[in-house]
């Protein structure tokens, strides 16, 4: 047989290793709409790789195996034990019959089949057994075949059983040639076209079987089944035709199967004939890896994209909540309610005044702390509901955009719309740490900016308290601005200001990003997609092709 060059071999190789384990990386982990016919479909790719291709270019002189594959049925086994004139796989009227891949070789050849690498990840057996399932292999060897040549009987294409469906479809990937067997009452049912239209799409070298042909109806049925093979671009391939006969101990008569036998023959002692057969299969496969890997590649950029633009809806929902707050902070609506009535309450008494004097023992001393401690938990109670409401609408937020998106938006959100347990005590911490700094930046930064002996008087918590109704008053003329652009300047109001409300947005947006985590965490535990894997699979597939 035919051997490729030691360079073809190390550069293909190298090649179909690198494409193998770029999807073997693939994980499809968001049920979007394809994902389960992806996965079907990287798991196939890379048993093919492994059971097939790998193994066929690094021994390309091993014996050719052919794949006898049909409907439920159509007679695989029968014809099988025909060709081998042994009973090597069981027969009868139950379906399904062949649940074991059977694989019946020469003796001389039976080494490749039952040490090599083809179809490497099935276990070899000698026999049937009944707790042998659909991954085992029996080989079995009888000198009624050809050397170069092996059969394969696999399970039904259509088994009922979903293992055996699938084990047929993994033996025909592994296959250098394809038989299929079909009956004259059911070569026009859309399994048996289904089945050679997937052979055509693979380029793999294909002959038919037609079976129980009664006589009368011989003339009528292949002239029908000739114009249907036409029409399906395969008119060219080898067919061959077996009538209706008895099957006596498992098997046809000799007669029945003379063209086949004669067949298989052939391709034993023409060495170049086998290897085209071998080579036209495996270019075919080879070709198919140009639409099949892009395919998985695309629809991993469907996931990395999909999983982008639901961590983009969180960002703008969250991102639109600091907006909102900004509003607040800037239109004065903060002011108002409890903490306006605090503020009125403080302002307007006499004891503002003496509140931001030094505290002196006595009655007023004991006074003025009550107040200011009112003042401050109202405060920081009316910044705490203006940070839960823009959590709550960025929370509404992303669940109605992942819903819109797809039913999987709306089963990743399904406990994520509303503010998380600890948003309310985690804001108060926030707050309160917050008001303690700009109580600092009073203390520190009012007195760089101002003589120590105009300021020394002045009780900096008070001033602080001041200082942030000032901030949040949305007006200029207000007695808390002129009385803060008093003490300190409008210099140091602006200036501190500035650097308060940075520390609070701050804050803020560290709630915020703790909020948006847990629809990260949501994302990620469905899986994570490898942005770069698709561009590795398409390279992959480039180096292929440099490779052959």
């Amino acid at each position: 047989m035919h051997v490729l060059p030691p360079e073809t071999i190390a550069a293909l190789t190298s090649a179909l290793d690198t494409l193998r384990l770029s999807v073997a990386d693939l994980r499809f982990g968001l049920d979007l709409p394809g994902a389960d016919e992806a996965r079907q479909a990287r798991a196939d790719l890379l048993t093919q790789l492994q059971d097939y291709v790998l193994p066929r270019v690094r021994t390309s002189t091993a014996p050719a195996l052919i794949v006898v594959a049909g409907s439920t049925g159509a007679g695989k086994s029968t014809l099988v034990n025909s060709l081998a004139e042994k009973n090597v796989s069981r027969t009868g009227v139950r379906r399904p019959t062949t649940g074991v891949p059977v694989l019946a070789c020469h003796p001389d050849d039976q080494r490749w089949f039952a040490e090599g690498e083809l179809l490497g990840g099935l276990r070899r057996i000698d026999k049937p057994t009944p707790d042998a399932g659909p991954d085992s292999l029996v080989v079995v060897p009888t000198e009624k075949l050809p050397q170069g040549v092996a059969l394969l009987d696999t399970p039904d294409i259509d088994s009922v059983v979903e293992k055996h469906h699938e084990i047929a479809q993994r033996m025909l990937d592994a296959a250098d040639l394809w038989v299929f067997v079909t009956t004259a009452a059911r070569y026009a049912d859309a399994p048996a076209w289904n089945l050679l239209r997937m052979a055509k799409e693979r380029g793999a070298r294909l002959a038919i079987v037609l079976s129980r042909v009664q006589p009368k109806a011989r003339e009528v049925v292949l002239k029908h089944f000739a114009r249907m093979l036409t029409e399906y671009g395969l008119g060219e391939i080898d067919r061959f035709v077996i009538g209706e006969s008895k099957v006596v101990d498992g098997r046809l008569p000799d007669s029945e199967v003379t063209d086949l036998r004669l067949w298989l023959a052939e391709l034993s002692v023409d060495e170049e004939r086998r290897a085209k057969a071998v080579r036209e299969t495996l270019d075919g496969v080879l070709n198919s890896f140009r639409t099949r890997v892009p395919a998985l590649a695309k629809h991993m950029e469907t996931q990395v994209a999909f999983r982008t633009e639901l961590r983009s809806d969180v960002d703008a929902a969250y991102r639109n909540a600091l907006a909102d707050i900004d509003r607040a902070f800037r239109g004065g609506s903060l002011i108002h309610g409890e903490v306006l009535a605090r503020w009125q309450d403080f302002a307007g008494s006499g004891d503002l005044m003496r509140t931001l004097q030094l505290r002196r023992r006595g009655r007023a001393a004991r006074q003025a702390p009550e107040r200011v401690l009112a003042f401050r938990a109202a405060l920081r109670s009316g910044l705490e509901s203006v940070i839960v409401a823009a959590a709550t609408r960025a929370a509404d937020e992303v669940a109605a955009r992942w819903r819109h998106r797809s039913p999987l938006g709306a089963k990743l959100v399904a406990d994520l719309d509303r503010p998380s347990d600890d948003l309310v005590r985690h804001a108060a911490r926030a707050i309160a740490a917050w008001q303690d700094h700009v109580t600092e930046l009073v203390r520190t930064d009012g007195v760089a900016k101002r003589s120590v002996s105009k300021l020394v008087s002045f009780d900096a918590d008070s001033l602080a308290l001041i200082f942030m109704v000032a901030m949040f008053s949305g007006v200029t003329t207000g007695v808390a601005h002129r009385l803060v652009n008093a003490l300190l300047g409008a210099e140091s109001l602006r200036g501190i200001g500035a650097k308060a409300l940075s520390d609070l947005r701050a804050r803020i947006g560290m709630l915020f990003d703790e909020e948006s985590m847990r629809y990260v965490q949501a994302l990620d535990s469905a899986g994570i997609p490898d942005e770069s894997i698709a561009t590795r699979l398409y390279q992959a597939t480039y180096n292929l092709e440099v490779a052959r």
